[in-house]
């Protein structure tokens, strides 16, 4: 069965069974607690929480994941991948166990028409429920295994759902490995299908089995997910994922390219290598289409990751010529027509995958010469600091530089080296915890004021005051009985005309009145999805939960920003149009009276003419309108989805003319006119691939045009033109300038000339050879150096000579030797340089040294020339 009949069988065998089809979300979730989207569930956990209610209580997805917790088991086991599609099936609220269970072992048997007898079952210990039932739908109880919390009970990793899990194995047969069931080899006895009975409520705690259970939800929940490679595996009776059509295209290119053929599941380097680099060319194609760039840190550095070890494997196999364009357009090509996320960003992941494996290569020689220059140093072992320095700073392969050090016949301290990277790991890992946790405990409390209140009624789009309830205050702690005068706390309303900050929008500031406060509103963002949480300081009085309010917006800068966001989307649409669809955005900031704008593009731009299309179209005044449709219809309208945004089954749409449609949830103006002028102020380079443009809207571009318009006329005043002649006058005046330093400078290097003859006529003869010692006012240390080496060249080898000079309240002294001296400079000048309140520098045969007691110049030449005499004497 190919892999797009897997999917549709699954979709349809749900669907008929009453649940709604969800479109996968991006592999960048809106979930600040994840990296990356890495199970199906990602996307429902707002409804698993009951921090929002679904439209409807059944739900099946394909949902994209990315995981690289098990990076390095990739190609080393067959079951193991950094990309996945999971299919999963979902009910809030509604059925349980039985017939998610009966469900499964039906579609699997009559649907898909696996062997029965093949079929292995897990369940967690107590579960006797779940045994039975599997059962009764067939399986033989010695074919059911009970495992423990790690392996099959499952949690968020935080406080909230969790239950036991059951998992659908299937025996791949004798030359997978030794019998037992999956409790003994999950290689042989792959996991293919995870129920998820969430039931319980769990308490605080670390790791996958240290906290407690805390009893029962109220509404029972079933989460699954079913690895569609794995499946694809076993029945299109391959070994690995790679060899299915899935991937197959792309592992027979990685064939050709390394002109041999796979060796097959033999357990060698080259059989692992091939399947990494063909495995990780699908997750980099992925993540860049899904709006992830290489970085040195967070989601991109994961990217990155991907991308250097598959390059590395590929060099391992002999490909030495650029890996990563070629085997990225073969996932496109196979996998585009099912993610057309991939077809529409095929340019921009050709760029980045071509960039970033030359960037890599120029890596790899740079940490070769460093690795060099540390085999020369090494007697038998590289330190581990040093193999880390490498991997770390320059992202030199551990590997490679134990490989290079065998054929140099030394040896790496690689428990010194994974010291240190358990260290580096356990730093990140706690600093990452931190921030969880504080944002986890955050999210508990807004959870609370949701379970009792609701979430929040926001009035912004048509009104920007509102009646209102205060219902919770928190501070740092949690939430607060009351707030006076001075303090500033976050506030929950139960209605609010502020709108929250997302989608690259600013939240509205403004004000708050109770009966007995005044409340300023500093910021408003989304605490949960629906929820405005204001961040608020209280300017008089008293505010307690429950007191009725009025909220007023800042409606200036409610306006303001709202030219800026306008004016962003025909950005957007203009940069598309002249740079085409690979130019989409990356991210955007959006303020009262400016905007920068993040997207895709290799190099710079001429903002030019994108400001002219931008300003012509909106003074054409195109209308704005805002309308609303499922997701499914504004996409089929063409309106563009951003990635990194979370959009429900009901999108808001915002056009702007003809040429901008984007689902949209930020405030915009009524008139295109009214969102401009736009004046781009900066084009730069943010990241590989990444562009960002920076301009000023409404009366903030205006200000900016009158503040260049008054430099222009106080510069031409200057240069005594009219405005429009200044530039050509002042290039005139510069190129003038120019030419003048010029002919000083070849004026000044005349007369160090002059002083280098008449101090070489005046060398003095001594044991051993000559010596000049002077001091010379007004020079720089630079002229010193240049007048020193000028009377070697002028005399013979065997001399040694010592300046001085005094300039801007600071001594300075330069000492020069031949070469035949055999002296170093440095020792000429150290006790001189003492003196004058300095230390001296320098190695070879030109030294310099510097202090802040001029006063003792003339004492530190007389010592210096009694050490060059010293010297020259004891040859």
């Amino acid at each position: 069965m190919r892999s797009t009949d897997i999917r549709s069988t699954f979709l349809d065998f749900f669907q008929e069974r009453d649940h709604r089809v969800v479109p996968s979300s991006p592999l960048i979730p809106s979930d600040p607690t994840l990296l990356l989207a890495n199970a199906g569930m990602n996307q429902f956990k707002p409804y698993f929480l009951g921090e929002t209610t679904p439209d409807h209580p059944r739900a099946v997805s394909v949902q994209k994941c990315a995981r690289t917790s098990d990076i390095e088991n990739v190609g080393r086991t067959t079951r193991h991948a950094t990309f996945f599609e999971m299919l999963g099936n979902f009910s809030f609220g509604d059925y349980f166990k039985a017939e998610a269970i009966s469900w499964a072992w039906e579609l699997f048997t009559r649907h898909y028409n696996l062997d029965p007898e093949r079929l292995w079952v897990t369940v967690y210990l107590d579960d006797d429920e779940a045994a039975r039932l599997w059962q009764s739908v067939g399986v033989p109880s010695s074919r059911i295994q009970r495992l423990g919390m790690e392996d099959n009970y499952w949690s968020m990793g935080m406080p909230g759902p969790c239950g036991p899990s059951s998992e659908l194995h299937y025996d791949r047969g004798p030359s997978f490995g030794r019998e037992g069931g999956p409790a003994v080899n999950g290689e042989r006895y792959q996991e293919l299908w995870n129920l998820v009975f969430m039931q319980n409520l769990r308490g605080e705690g670390s790791g996958k089995d240290e906290y407690p259970i805390l009893g029962e939800l109220p509404a029972r929940n079933i989460d699954t997910g079913l690895g569609l490679g794995r499946l694809a595996a076993v029945l299109q009776d391959v070994d690995t994922e790679c060899e299915t059509d899935l991937l197959a295209p792309t592992f027979r290119l990685v064939q050709e390219m390394a002109g041999r053929a796979y060796p097959g599941r033999d357990g060698s380097d080259d059989s692992m290598s091939f399947r990494v680099v063909a495995e990780h060319s699908r997750s980099i194609a992925f993540l860049i289409a899904d709006g992830v760039m290489p970085a040195r840190d967070g989601r991109g550095y994961v990217l990155r990751r991907l991308m250097r070890r598959a390059v590395r494997h590929a060099r391992r196999l002999g490909i030495d010529d650029p890996v990563l364009p070629g085997l990225t357009s073969s996932v496109i090509d196979t996998l585009g027509g099912v993610w057309p996320e991939l077809t529409r960003q095929s340019e921009l992941i050709k760029q980045v995958t071509t960039a970033e494996e030359e960037a890599f290569d120029r890596t790899l020689r740079q940490g070769s010469q460093l690795l060099d220059a540390a085999i020369g140093r090494a007697t038998t072992t590289i330190p581990g600091r040093t193999a880390f320095e490498l991997h770390d700073t320059y992202g030199f392969p551990i590997d490679l530089t134990i490989d290079a050090a065998r054929s140099a016949g030394l040896t790496v301290d690689e428990d010194a080296f994974a010291e240190l990277l358990e260290t580096q790991r356990r730093q990140a890992h706690r600093a990452g915890q931190g921030r969880k946790s504080d944002a986890v405990a955050r999210q508990d409390a807004y959870r609370r004021i949701t379970a009792r209140h609701g979430l929040t009624d926001f009035v912004g789009h048509t009104s920007e005051t509102a009646e209102t309830q205060v219902l919770a205050l928190l501070g740092p702690n949690g939430e607060l009985p009351s707030a006076t005068q001075g303090d500033e706390i976050e506030l929950v309303l139960s209605r609010t005309p502020f709108y929250a900050e997302s989608g690259g929008q600013v939240g509205d500031t403004g004000t708050i009145r109770t009966p007995d406060g005044d409340l300023r509103v500093l910021d408003t963002r989304p605490g949960l999805d629906g929820l405005h949480v204001h961040t608020v300081r209280i300017l008089d009085g008293e505010v307690r939960p429950g007191d009725q309010a009025e909220a007023a917006v800042d409606a200036d800068r409610r306006a303001a920003t709202a030219r800026s966001h306008s004016a962003t989307h025909v950005l957007h649409a203009m940069l598309r149009r002249v740079l085409g669809d690979h130019a989409a955005q990356r991210g955007s900031r959006v303020e009262p009276g400016r905007l920068r704008f993040d997207f895709a593009h290799f190099s710079p731009v001429d903002t030019e003419p994108v400001q002219t299309l931008v300003n012509d179209y909106l003074l054409d005044d195109p209308d704005v309108r805002v309308w609303e449709a499922s997701r499914a219809e504004a996409e089929a309208a063409g309106a563009l989805a951003l990635f990194g945004e979370k959009y429900g089954q009901d999108v808001r749409i915002v056009d702007i003319g003809d040429a901008s449609r984007e689902l949209c949830g930020g405030t915009h103006v009524g008139h295109g006119s009214q969102a401009g002028p736009v004046h781009i102020v900066g084009e730069s380079s943010i990241g590989t691939g990444l562009r960002r443009i920076e301009a000023l809207t409404g009366a903030d571009a205006l200000r900016h045009h009158d503040h260049e318009r008054h430099v222009l006329h106080e510069l031409a005043a200057l240069l005594n033109v009219r405005p429009d002649q200044a530039p050509d006058r002042l290039r005139q005046r510069l190129a003038t300038l120019a030419e003048t330093q010029r002919h000083l400078e070849k004026l000044h290097h005349a007369e160090l000339e002059k002083h280098a003859d008449h101090l070489a006529s005046l060398a003095e003869p001594v044991p051993g050879g000559w010596l000049v010692a002077r001091t010379i006012p007004d020079l720089t240390g630079t002229d010193l150096r240049t007048i020193a080496t000028g009377v070697l060249s002028r005399r013979d080898r065997h001399g040694i000579v010592v300046l001085g000079t005094e300039a801007n309240g600071k001594a300075a002294l330069v000492a020069a030797v031949g070469a035949d001296t055999g002296v170093q400079a440095r020792t000429i000048l150290t006790t001189a340089a003492r003196e004058v309140g300095g230390g001296a520098g320098g190695k070879g045969p030109i030294a310099s040294a510097g202090g802040r007691h001029p006063e003792n110049l003339p004492q530190a030449i007389t010592t210096a020339a009694e050490e060059a005499r010293a010297l020259l004497a004891d040859r």
